[in-house]
């Protein structure tokens, strides 16, 4: 057998491989969709927090999720920024990373990013965000405030 024919006979059985295994990034890149809440929501939104444990928030509080696996936001006194790794409809963040200026309602704004911190599940109904931790505590976030 002439060494050539060797040759093409390796190459027929090696490109159908060849072929499948640079394929294989392209397949993986279609199915690594963003699962955490950013890839349920509109990256552009800032909402803001109306309800917690079923009555109306008296402060200013808000959350965003401006990219995959990222938190950010404003409490009643500092801006807030953590990690959101669990794919929907789980929610765990931390830690939480923030500014440190002081404000009279420090006490409550404490009391929100543990309330944060604590939530495990995560609804995204359209402009409606819902916050649920283990013990039934809730939060709501309105993407219009209203």
């Amino acid at each position: 057998m002439r060494p050539g024919l060797r040759n093409r006979d390796l190459w027929r059985t090696v490109r159908p491989m060849l072929r499948l295994f640079l394929s294989i990034p392209i397949l993986l890149a279609a199915c690594l969709k963003d699962e955490t809440a950013s890839g349920y929501v509109d990256q552009t939104v800032v909402f803001q927090l109306v309800e917690f444990d079923g009555r109306p928030y008296p402060g200013a509080a808000t959350i965003s999720f401006p990219e995959a696996g990222q938190v950010r936001g404003q409490g009643p006194c500092n801006t807030y920024s953590a990690e959101q790794s669990a794919p929907y409809p789980w929610f765990n963040i931390g830690p939480i990373r923030g500014t440190r200026r002081t404000c009279p309602i420090l006490a409550q704004e404490t009391l929100f990013l543990r309330a944060l911190q604590s939530m495990t599940l995560i609804e995204v109904l359209g402009t409606v965000i819902i916050l649920r931790d283990d013990d039934g505590h809730e939060m709501v976030f309105h993407a219009d405030g209203s």
